[in-house]
């Protein structure tokens, strides 16, 4: 199948005709329409500082639906405890910024671009965008960010500065989204780490089906509170 190179016009191509590695389009920008069209057409964009955008739909899709997220003993204890602070929206670009310098061993570089964390804080500002922070006396330790659309956060990166941290954050997220009856959280891609926490593959049609009936809903906008 061909890779398409999008123009200025704000329009994708559907995703069931991407690359048998889910890559469907390249170029384009990263204005607020387009990430949002992006996002309900089940696409999201990745790529590394120096090349073009590239715009992604894989097949199988990674979720996690929030009733089956796992939870180990020990982390609820670390919960119980309240041995972190947690907090949401409050230093977004942080978020984005510490996730972009966490090193991983399964990448060279990073795809958070300085692009994109402008273009990500653009949508936090509109009320789309969300982060979960972490903190521990005072300083981040952990935390992720994602976007928001009807009952669905697709969730972009997290970081782990101190041990579970990212855990813990990703627990409040599961908490927060269940609290609003949200369908399903985005995992985007398959990790061994995402599946040990209940995330699950499903083939990119049914994903399509159930992102369709969660935009169904009007999206919770503007800033999160925690108040777990």
């Amino acid at each position: 199948m061909p890779i398409y190179l999008l123009t200025e016009d704000i329009v994708f191509p559907p995703p069931h005709v991407s690359e048998p590695d889910g890559l469907l389009a390249v170029g384009g920008d990263l204005r607020e329409q387009r990430l949002l069209l992006a996002y309900s057409m089940g696409i999201f964009p990745w790529y590394s500082e120096g090349d073009p955008i590239l715009w992604w739909s894989p097949d199988p899709r990674l979720v996690l639906y929030p009733e089956e997220f796992r939870a180990s003993k020990s982390l609820r204890k670390i919960i119980k405890q309240r041995r972190f602070q947690v907090t949401m929206d409050t230093a977004f670009t942080q978020v984005m910024t510490a996730c972009a310098a966490i090193w991983r061993p399964e990448q060279q570089g990073t795809w958070i671009t300085d692009e994109m964390i402008a273009a990500y804080t653009r949508l936090h500002h509109s009320g789309y965008a969300h982060s979960i922070e972490v903190w521990n006396a005072g300083k981040l330790a952990g935390g992720l960010y994602g976007v928001s659309l009807g009952r669905c956060f697709f969730g972009e990166s997290m970081f782990c500065r101190q041990s579970n941290a990212s855990k813990v954050a990703l627990y409040y997220l599961v908490e927060y989204v269940k609290s609003f009856r949200f369908d399903l959280i985005d995992c985007q891609v398959t990790t061994e780490h995402l599946l040990s926490l209940g995330a699950r593959e499903i083939p990119r049609q049914q994903f399509l089906a159930e992102l369709n009936r969660s935009l169904q809903t009007p999206t919770l906008k503007g800033k999160w509170t925690c108040a777990l």
